[in-house]
C-alpha cells in the first residue's frame, strides 16, 4: 500500500495510523542521534583522561575524534528509508522482529536493539535481496517517501509503501522509481535506498576479491564502487583502515561531484584523489605532442626505463678495495666485488635495496678478513665500515646513487640504447627531446613524464601501498598508469569501474583482461552491468547507434526508463542562438541543466548564454566535452555533435559519453550532419571526419511509459 501526500488524518485509517507511528519513530531517532553526537563530543573531551599513555592514547584519541567527526558530518535528511518485518515462525534469529533500515546505525544505548539498523549490516541484506520468489523470512518490506522539512526539520515523512512478500505477488515500487528519477541538483547522492540486487552482490563481495565492473551509462557503477568502499569500512574497519583505502577519480571535478557520498553513509576521512595527484613529483610545466605522449604511455616503456636505470650498474668498474684499521689493511678484490654485484643483480631487487645489499656484502667480506686475523668484530664496527669513505666510493663506482629525474632526463635526451629492439626508429624519434635541458634540475615535465618518473621511482623503491583501491573511469588509463596503480596495491584488492565504450584517451583500453593484467590483477572477475536505471531509454537508444563504430566489444545498454525525452534541434545558421533557445526551454523544467560543447566552442557558447542573462541560474553549467565524464545532469543540451566527434582521435567515444550524461531530457542542437546519420563514419586518426547528410531522427520525445523495475 502507498500513502498519498499528507492530508487531514483519520484515526480510523490504518494507513494514517502507520504514518503517525513511523513519524513518532523518526522523532525518537532524531533525538537519539542528537544524543549520540553529544556523547561522541564528550568522549573526545574526556578521552584524554583515560588511563592510556603514549601510542595507546594517541590511537584512542584518533578513533574518538574520527567517530565524532563522522557523526557531525552526517548530512540532514531521513534517518531511515526502509523497514523489514520478519515473519513469525521462520526459525531465524529475526523471526517476528521489525528493523528500520537507514544509512547509519542509530541507537539509544549500545546494550539495546538499535532504532535504525545500518544498511550494511547482515540483516539489512534482505532489504535488497528478498523477493516474492525468495522472501528470505521477510513478511513485509516497507519503503518510505520523504520531502524536505516544512518547519526547519531535516525531512518530513510523506508516504509509505508495503510489499507483502509472502503473498507471492510481484509488484513494482513507485517510491524506488521516484527516488531514482528525482532531479539531480548538486553533488552526487548515495543510492542506499535504491540499490538493486545485482548491485548489492557487487557491494558485498569479499574484501580480498578484486573485481572489474563493466558498467553501461546509468547502471550505477560509480555508486557501486563508493558503496562498496563504505561497506568494507563497516564490515572490516580495522583491516581496511590499517591497509588504507583510496578512491581514484579521473579528475578533481569528478571528485568534487562524489565528495558527499561517503560522508552521507557515515564514512569520513577516506582519501579521494586522482592518479595525477598521487604520482606528482613535480608540477606539470610541459606538454607533449600526441605521438610522444602515446609512446610514453606504452607498456614497452617499462622495460625501456628498467634498462636505462640498471645501465648505471657497472660490475666492470670494480677495483680492489682496501680499508685501513690501525696498522692493518683489509682487502677485497675487484673480482669479488664484481661477483657480488652480479649476484645481487640476479636477485632482481628494487634498485635502492640492491645498492644497499652490495654495500652490506662488501662490508661483510671485510669483516671476514678482519675476524680471521684478530677475532670477532662488534656490530658497530660493521656499521662503521659500511659507511666508510672507501666502501662508499667503491659502491658509487659499481652501483651509483641516482634520482628518477636523472634517469628520465637522460633517456629523453638519448633513448637509442635503452629503447633498442623495443621501439622502432619513429617512436624513438618521438621520444627524443629536440632540446634536452642542461641538467634534470632545469627540465620541464609533462603529465606523461610524471608517469615515467613514477615508474623509475617504483623500480628504485616500492611506494606505500593500500589495502583497497577503487578506480573509476579505468578504461581511460594507459598501461603505464595502470602500473602506477598496481605498485600501490601489491597485496590488496582493486575495485575497477569503467566502460570500454567511454574510453576517450588515445591509449584507452579495448579489453578488460589486458587492462587488468596491467593493473596487476589478471585474476579479477569482470562483471557487466547493462541495465540502466538513470538514463532514459530514448537517450540510450540514440547512444547505442554509435556502439558498432567504437571498436570495443560492449553489449548495447538497455534502460528500464521510458519517461525521458529526446529532441533534435537544427540550428539554421546561428548555433549560439539555437543553444540559448534550448537552454531557456530546459530551465522551465526542474533539475540541473548541462550545456556540453566541443572544447573549442565552449567560450562562444558561454558568452552567448551570459549575454542572454541565463548564466546566473545556479542550475546551469556549461562544460567542455573533455571534462564531462562521470557527471550527469537532468537536462543536457549537446551542442554540435559533429564538432565533438572530430575534435580528437576517439571523438565518437567522447560523443557517446556526452549523449549519456542526460538522466531525464536530451536536446541535441546541431547545424551540421549528425555523426550517427548516413554512411560516412569518422575514422580514428589525427584528421577530421565527414558524414553524409541523411534524414535525422524524429524531432520529438518518446511517449512517457511507466518505469519498469526488476
Amino acid at each position: 500500500m502507498t500513502s498519498p501526500d499528507p492530508a487531514p488524518e483519520d484515526p480510523a485509517d490504518p494507513l494514517r495510523d502507520s504514518l503517525r507511528r513511523e513519524r513518532a519513530h523518526h522523532d525518537a531517532c532524531r533525538a537519539a542521534l542528537a544524543a549520540m553526537r553529544a556523547g561522541a563530543d564528550l568522549q573526545v573531551v574526556t578521552g584524554e583522561d583515560v588511563s592510556a599513555s603514549g601510542a595507546d592514547a594517541e590511537v584512542l584519541g584518533h578513533r574518538l575524534r574520527s567517530q565524532a567527526k563522522a557523526l557531525r558530518e552526517l548530512p540532514d535528511g531521513p534517518l531511515f528509508f526502509g523497514r523489514l518485518d520478519f515473519a513469525e515462525g521462520t526459525g531465524g534469529e529475526h523471526a517476528g522482529l521489525a528493523h528500520h533500515i537507514g544509512r547509519v546505525r542509530v541507537s539509544e544505548h549500545p546494550a539495546v536493539p538499535p532504532l535504525v539498523v545500518d544498511w550494511r549490516a547482515p540483516v539489512s541484506r534482505a532489504f535488497y535481496q528478498a523477493s516474492a520468489r525468495d522472501p528470505q523470512g521477510v513478511a513485509v518490506r516497507r519503503r518510505f517517501g520523504w520531502a524536505p522539512g516544512s518547519r526547519g526539520d531535516s525531512a518530513d515523512l510523506t508516504g509509505l509503501e508495503d510489499e507483502h512478500l509472502g503473498s507471492g505477488e510481484i509488484r513494482e515500487s513507485d517510491l524506488v522509481a521516484r527516488e531514482i528519477e528525482r532531479p539531480r541538483v548538486g553533488p552526487m547522492r548515495d543510492i542506499a535506498a535504491t540499490i538493486q540486487p545485482e548491485q548489492d552482490d557487487l557491494v558485498r563481495a569479499e574484501p580480498s576479491a578484486s573485481m572489474c565492473v563493466q558498467g553501461a551509462p546509468g547502471t550505477g557503477k560509480t555508486a557501486v564502487g563508493l558503496h562498496r568502499a563504505a561497506y568494507l569500512l563497516y564490515t572490516h574497519p580495522q583491516r581496511v583502515r590499517r591497509g588504507g583505502l583510496l578512491i581514484l577519480g579521473p579528475h578533481r571535478a569528478f571528485l568534487s561531484y562524489i565528495a558527499e557520498v561517503l560522508p552521507s553513509l557515515g564514512e569520513s576521512g577516506v582519501r579521494q584523489s586522482t592518479l595525477s595527484d598521487e604520482i606528482a613529483r613535480h608540477p606539470v610545466t610541459g606538454t607533449d605532442p600526441e605521438p610522444t605522449a602515446a609512446v610514453k604511455h606504452d607498456a614497452r616503456m617499462a622495460e625501456v626505463l628498467r634498462r636505462a636505470l640498471y645501465a648505471r650498474v657497472n660490475a666492470d668498474a670494480a677495483d680492489d678495495l682496501t680499508v685501513a684499521e690501525g696498522s692493518c689493511r683489509w682487502r677485497v678484490t675487484g673480482t669479488e666485488i664484481a661477483r657480488i654485484v652480479t649476484d645481487v643483480l640476479a636477485e632482481q631487487l628494487p634498485y635502492d635495496v640492491g645498492r644497499e645489499r652490495v654495500r652490506s656484502r662488501i662490508a661483510r667480506r671485510l669483516q671476514e678478513r678482519a675476524e680471521r686475523h684478530s677475532g670477532t668484530r662488534p656490530v658497530s664496527w660493521l656499521r662503521r665500515t659500511e659507511r666508510s669513505r672507501p666502501v662508499s666510493a667503491c659502491l658509487d663506482a659499481v652501483w651509483p646513487r641516482v634520482r628518477p629525474e636523472e634517469i628520465v632526463a637522460a633517456l629523453l635526451a638519448d633513448p637509442a640504447r635503452a629503447a633498442d629492439g623495443l621501439l622502432d626508429p619513429g617512436e624513438r624519434d618521438a621520444l627524443c627531446r629536440a632540446r634536452p635541458p642542461r641538467s634534470y634540475r632545469s627540465a620541464r615535465w609533462s603529465a606523461a613524464d610524471l608517469v615515467l618518473l613514477d615508474e623509475v621511482a617504483g623500480l628504485m623503491a616500492r611506494p606505500p601501498g593500500y589495502g583497497h583501491v577503487v578506480v573509476d573511469e579505468a578504461q581511460d588509463l594507459s598501461p603505464m598508469e595502470c602500473r602506477a596503480i598496481a605498485r600501490r596495491v601489491p597485496f590488496g584488492a582493486l575495485t575497477v569501474l569503467g566502460d570500454l565504450a567511454q574510453g576517450t584517451t588515445p591509449w584507452a583500453a579495448r579489453s578488460w583482461p589486458a587492462q587488468l593484467a596491467h593493473l596487476g590483477k589478471p585474476e579479477a572477475s569482470v562483471v557487466p552491468l547493462t541495465v540502466g536505471f538513470r538514463v532514459p531509454g530514448a537517450v540510450l537508444d540514440l547512444a547505442n547507434r554509435l556502439l558498432t563504430r567504437l571498436g570495443t566489444d560492449v553489449p548495447p545498454a538497455r534502460s528500464l526508463r521510458r519517461d525521458g525525452t529526446l529532441r533534435l534541434r537544427r540550428a539554421d545558421g546561428d548555433l549560439p542562438a539555437a543553444v540559448v533557445s534550448a537552454v531557456r526551454d530546459a530551465l522551465t523544467h526542474e533539475g540541473s541543466v548541462g550545456v556540453i560543447t566541443a572544447d573549442a566552442d565552449t567560450p562562444r557558447i558561454r558568452a552567448a548564454l551570459t549575454t542572454a542573462g541565463l548564466d546566473t541560474d545556479p542550475r546551469l553549467t556549461t562544460v567542455p566535452a573533455t571534462l564531462v565524464k562521470g557527471l550527469e545532469y537532468d537536462h543536457v543540451v549537446a551542442v554540435e555533435p559533429a564538432a565533438i566527434a572530430e575534435a580528437e582521435r576517439r571523438g565518437l567515444n567522447r560523443l557517446y559519453v556526452v549523449l549519456t550524461r542526460a538522466v531525464s531530457r536530451l536536446d541535441v542542437v546541431h547545424g551540421r550532419a549528425l555523426p550517427w546519420e548516413g554512411r560516412g563514419v569518422p575514422r580514428e586518426g589525427s584528421g577530421g571526419a565527414s558524414w553524409s547528410d541523411d534524414a535525422a531522427l524524429p524531432r520529438c520525445g518518446r511517449p512517457a511509459d511507466p518505469v519498469r523495475r526488476p
